[in-house]
C-alpha cells in the first residue's frame, strides 16, 4: 500500500530561504573576490618571475609559495608571510637533499619531516615556520620526488614569497573595507547579546541569562578576527602607496579593536552576574536592565561612529547615559548582586568611550560626572 508523503513546513526550503541563502553566498563572493584576484595575480607573477627573470623552466614552488604566503598576509601581519616562505624554502631544501641520499619511503618520510623541523627550529623559526617546513618536506618526499638536488626549488619558494609580499602592498585589499566587514557583524551581535542580557535581567530568567552568556562567549572568534583585520589594515595603510590616505580611518578601527575586546570580556562578567542574580532571586530595580539596554544602544552608536566620525559625540552621550541610568539602581537597593551588575555596566561604558578615542582618565571622569549628575537630578525630584 502506497502512502502519500506528508509535507511539513521544514521538509523543503521555502523560496524566501533559498533567496536568503543566495544573497548570503553573493555577499560572500563579493567580499572574497578581491582576495581571490590578488592571489591569482600573485601566483601568475611568481611563475613569470621564476621562469622569465630567474630562468627556471618549471618553478612549481614559486606560485605555491606565493599562494601560501598571501593567504596569511590577507588577515595577519606581512611578517608571517616571510616566515611561511622561509618554512617552504627550508622544507624543500632539506627534503631535496635527504630524498636524494636516502630515497623515499615510510621511514624516510619520518626522517625527512623530523630533520626539516629541526632545521627550521635551529634557524630560529616560529611554530608557523616549523609547521610549513614539515608540510613542504612531505610534498617533496611524496609527490614531487627529486632525482638530483636542485637548488632552484628553494629559490623558487623564496621568489614566490617575495612576489606575494609585493603584491600585498602594491595591489592591496581595501583595509577600511576589511575592518568594516569584521566590525559591523561583531558589533551587531554584541548589541543583540546585550539586549538578551537586559531581557533576562528584567525577568530574572536564569535560562535566558545563561543563553545570553553563551552568546557573549560566542563572540570570541569574531573579536579575534576583527583585531587581526585592524592589525593587517594598519600595516597595509602604512606601507602601501595606494592606501596611505586611509591611515586615519584604519587607525580609528585599530584604536577601537582592543577596547571592544575588553567590553566583550566585561559583558561576559555582566552576564554571569545576571545569572547569579537570577539564582538568588535578587530584587532588581528597573534602572539596571534599562542601563544594559542603553549599553546595547551605545554599541550600535559606536558602529555608526566608526563609519562616520561626526556621530562620535552622540555615541559618547549614549554610553554615558547607560552608566548614569544604571547607577540610579544603587539608590533603590543595596543588594550585592545588583552592585556587581552596575559596576560592570559602568566598566563596559568606559570601554566604549575608549573605543571612541577617549583616554582612560577622561572616560573615568566622564562616567563619574554623569553618574553624579543623574543622582543629583534624582534627588531633586
Amino acid at each position: 500500500m502506497l502512502r502519500r508523503a506528508v509535507s511539513t513546513p521544514d521538509a523543503h526550503p521555502t523560496a524566501a530561504a533559498i533567496r536568503a541563502a543566495g544573497l548570503s553566498r553573493g555577499r560572500r563572493l563579493r567580499a572574497t573576490a578581491p582576495a581571490i584576484a590578488q592571489t591569482a595575480i600573485a601566483a601568475a607573477l611568481a611563475w613569470f618571475a621564476a621562469t622569465e627573470l630567474v630562468g627556471h623552466p618549471a618553478p612549481f614552488f614559486a606560485p605555491v609559495s606565493a599562494i601560501i604566503a598571501l593567504g596569511i598576509v590577507v588577515g595577519q601581519r606581512a611578517r608571517r608571510a616571510a616566515e611561511l616562505t622561509l618554512g617552504v624554502a627550508v622544507g624543500v631544501a632539506v627534503a631535496d637533499a635527504l630524498v636524494i641520499l636516502l630515497g623515499s619511503g615510510t621511514l624516510q618520510i619520518a626522517l625527512v619531516v623530523a630533520i626539516a623541523m629541526l632545521s627550521a627550529v635551529a634557524l630560529g623559526g616560529t611554530r608557523l615556520v616549523v609547521g610549513q617546513a614539515a608540510s613542504s618536506a612531505v610534498l617533496v618526499a611524496t609527490i614531487d620526488v627529486p632525482t638530483s638536488f636542485d637548488v632552484a626549488r628553494p629559490i623558487d619558494a623564496l621568489v614566490g614569497g617575495g612576489v606575494a609580499v609585493l603584491v600585498h602592498y602594491l595591489l592591496p585589499i581595501d583595509p577600511v573595507r576589511l575592518a568594516r566587514r569584521h566590525a559591523g557583524p561583531l558589533l551587531d551581535r554584541f548589541a543583540l547579546a546585550l539586549d538578551e542580557v537586559a531581557a533576562a535581567l528584567d525577568r530574572a530568567d536564569h535560562d535566558a541569562a545563561v543563553e545570553a552568556l553563551v552568546a557573549m562567549r560566542d563572540l570570541e572568534g569574531a573579536v579575534t578576527a576583527f583585531g587581526e583585520a585592524t592589525v593587517s589594515g594598519v600595516e597595509t595603510a602604512r606601507y602601501s602607496p595606494l592606501r596611505r590616505r586611509e591611515r586615519t580611518v584604519v587607525k580609528r578601527y585599530a584604536i577601537a579593536a582592543p577596547e571592544i575586546d575588553l567590553a566583550v570580556r566585561n559583558a561576559r562578567v555582566l552576564a554571569r552576574g545576571v545569572v547569579r542574580a537570577a539564582d538568588l532571586e535578587a530584587h532588581i530595580p528597573p534602572e539596571a536592565p534599562g542601563g544594559v539596554r542603553d549599553l546595547a544602544a551605545a554599541v550600535r552608536a559606536l558602529r555608526a561612529a566608526l563609519e562616520d566620525p561626526a556621530l562620535v559625540v552622540d555615541a559618547r552621550g549614549t554610553a554615558l547615559q547607560a552608566a548614569a541610568g544604571a547607577t540610579l539602581a544603587l539608590e533603590r537597593t543595596s543588594n550585592l548582586s545588583v552592585s556587581v551588575i552596575i559596576g560592570q555596566v559602568r566598566s563596559i561604558a568606559t570601554d566604549l568611550l575608549r573605543a571612541l578615542g577617549t583616554t582612560q582618565d577622561a572616560a573615568a571622569d566622564a562616567i563619574r560626572q554623569a553618574a553624579a549628575g543623574a543622582a543629583a537630578a534624582e534627588a531633586h525630584r
